[in-house]
Parts: C-alpha cells; sequence; structure tokens
C-alpha cells in the first residue's frame, strides 16, 4: 500500500529536487492577460482541461459545463475531493513524475504555500483579477489567486430545534442537551475544516474539543456532509460544515437555518492555480482566466451560494454579507506549520 504524502513530506521532496522548500523568492508580478483569440486558439487545438477542485460535485461540474458552453470543443475534466486528499493526490503523483494536473482549487491556502515554495506553479495574472480583486486575494507572483471565499458556520435543523432553543456559539454546543445530536466533519479530509478546526482550538483552546467529543459527535469526511446529515434529521445540528449548502438547502425548502458564532466564524479563502508542468498550459490559462471572470464568479455567488472576491459581483438579497459577519482570522502560514499536529490531536481526541 502505498504511503500517504504530508505536507512535511513534500516539503523534504522539495529539497531533494534541488528546490529549497523555505526560499524566499522575489518575483515580479506578470503582466495582466485577457482571453485574447490567439489564446482561445491554442487551447482548443489541445483540446482539455484537468480540474482538480475541492468544490462540492454539483457545482465544480457546473462551473466545467459552463466554460465548455462558453468554449466549444474544450473538454473540462472535473476531478473533485476533499482539499486535503486532492493534496495528497498531486503530491503522489509529482513524486511520481507524473503530470496530470492543469488547474487546481482547494479551500486550503497552506497547500499554494507549498506547491509554490516546490516551485510547481505557473504564473499568470488574468486581467480581471488585476481591476476588480482586491490585492489580498492574489498572489503578488500570480501564482494563485481566491477563486472562492468560504465560511463554516454552525447550522441546525429547523424542525428538530426551536429557534429560541438553537446554540447561538460554540461553547453552547458543550450543553448537555446537545449531547447525541451534534456532526462535525474531519479536518483531515477537508480544506474548509482544516481551516475551522485550526482556527476554533486557537481561539477557544483545544480543551474545548475535549470536551464537545463528551457529547459523541457524529464524525463525518466532507464540509459538504454536514449540511447534508442535518438536512435529512440525521442530526440536529452541526458543529461546521459548508454554510453555501445550508443557504442553498434553504432556498430549496429544506428545514435547515445558519448560526453566525459569537465567538466568530470559521474562514477559508479557496484559491486556485496553474501548474508549471499542466499538460494543457493554453487551456490551463485560459480556464483559469475564465474562472475568475465576472461571468464565472456571479454563478459561483448565484448557484454555488459562495461569497466572491470579485468586486462586480452582485448578492442576492437576504445573504448576510461578508463584511456583517463577524469572521475568525485565517492563517494558512500557521496551517502549514501546524496542520499534522491538528490532525493527530484530533483524532486523539474523537478516536477518529
Amino acid at each position: 500500500m502505498t504511503r500517504k504524502l504530508t505536507k512535511r513530506d513534500v516539503l523534504k521532496g522539495a529539497g531533494a529536487l534541488g528546490l529549497s522548500a523555505f526560499a524566499v523568492r522575489v518575483a515580479a508580478a506578470p503582466a495582466a492577460e485577457a482571453a485574447t483569440p490567439a489564446l482561445v486558439e491554442a487551447a482548443k487545438k489541445e483540446g482539455k482541461i484537468s480540474f482538480y477542485t475541492a468544490m462540492d460535485l454539483q457545482f465544480a461540474e457546473r462551473l466545467g459545463k459552463a466554460f465548455e458552453a462558453k468554449y466549444p470543443g474544450i473538454a473540462a475534466r472535473v476531478e473533485r475531493s476533499g482539499a486535503e486528499r486532492i493534496f495528497s493526490r498531486i503530491a503522489q503523483e509529482y513524486s511520481s513524475n507524473i503530470h496530470a494536473v492543469d488547474v487546481v482549487n482547494t479551500s486550503d491556502q497552506a497547500h499554494c504555500i507549498i506547491w509554490q515554495r516546490n516551485g510547481w506553479l505557473a504564473p499568470y495574472l488574468p486581467e480581471e483579477v488585476v481591476k476588480y480583486y482586491d490585492k489580498r486575494y492574489y498572489d503578488s507572483e500570480g501564482l494563485h489567486v481566491t477563486t472562492r471565499i468560504l465560511i463554516s458556520p454552525i447550522a441546525y435543523n429547523t424542525n428538530l430545534v426551536k429557534k429560541e432553543d438553537a446554540p447561538k456559539s460554540f461553547k453552547d454546543l458543550l450543553d448537555p442537551k446537545w449531547k447525541d445530536k451534534l456532526v462535525k466533519a474531519h479536518p483531515a479530509y477537508s480544506g474548509t475544516i482544516m481551516n475551522s478546526t485550526f482556527e476554533v482550538a486557537r481561539d477557544l483552546g483545544w480543551d474545548y474539543f475535549v470536551k464537545l467529543a463528551a457529547q459523541n459527535v457524529m464524525q463525518v469526511q466532507s464540509a459538504t456532509d454536514t449540511p447534508k446529515r442535518i438536512s435529512v434529521g440525521e442530526r440536529a445540528v452541526m458543529v461546521d460544515g459548508a454554510g453555501y449548502l445550508v443557504i442553498r438547502y434553504k432556498e430549496a425548502g429544506q428545514p435547515v437555518e445558519i448560526v453566525y458564532p459569537e465567538e466568530g466564524t470559521p474562514l477559508a479563502t479557496g484559491p486556485s492555480a496553474v501548474f508549471k508542468g499542466a499538460p494543457n498550459p493554453n487551456a490551463a490559462r485560459l480556464f483559469q482566466n475564465w474562472m475568475h471572470s465576472r461571468e464565472a464568479q456571479q454563478i459561483l455567488v448565484d448557484y454555488a451560494r459562495q461569497y466572491s472576491p470579485h468586486s462586480q459581483t452582485v448578492e442576492k438579497p437576504g445573504i448576510r454579507k461578508l463584511a456583517d459577519i463577524k469572521l475568525m482570522k485565517e492563517d494558512p502560514e500557521g496551517i502549514l506549520a501546524q496542520a499534522e499536529a491538528v490532525k493527530k490531536r484530533y483524532a486523539e481526541i474523537f478516536k477518529v
């Protein structure tokens, strides 16, 4: 059985390749590029794009189909899994000199730090990113761009929990009345949940999770699993998960409601990057360009119900603006340093 590579393994591997994992690189940002006719023609000659993503499958495939409709003749092959699995898969492929991925989207910024230090990413800045994105949402060297902004709130099933009885904070989840009624996703699978678990442990302490484990919390893999479990009534309350799915389920008439915890709602930004070893480099750049256009970003807002970094997108009425939500602080460098320790500590506490 092949051993799964950790972040630490990948950093060691960079050294074996003659690359310094911790070297400070200073490079000028590439010129912003539009989707020119020449790029489109070159992409059509390649005819395909391989997109590894941590987006939920339904949305990722919808995005792929929209790209194919925009650029007929280029097939978008979507490979979806949890962010941590995507990261491990790319590490395994590159350790075997397999270059299959063109563009990747993850929900863990720490992954891009490692790929960047390994020298695996190609600089590319879409024109609309430079025009309409705050600089905090793209790498100064053009090596990755934030595609979506994710939050991981608490949520509950309104058939099982009355509004006046619903938890208002993470600490409320320690009330004995929630024993056997909670569901939480696992940081070893999901980048969103890695960020959420890291941020809650940092702000509330690991003792919080020790107490939470005594509540007999149902453990699932993905950030997309927890909303599903509460929507069908398997558990009453989700500790963390994809807030956008709760919104989508509620809009579809399912009995779910979001709670933005008093301590702050965990935050994760989901970047995308073009790989230097992409087998379809022109299609990769075209896809990266289109995915960060207002057209694609509005699909993300309207259909996926996620927050966009594109300043020209428009939210539907009734959705709480990101600026109006108290957020926990994202810390990619902290996760880079502590991810394996977080996974280990979590597994020990919850015995999973």
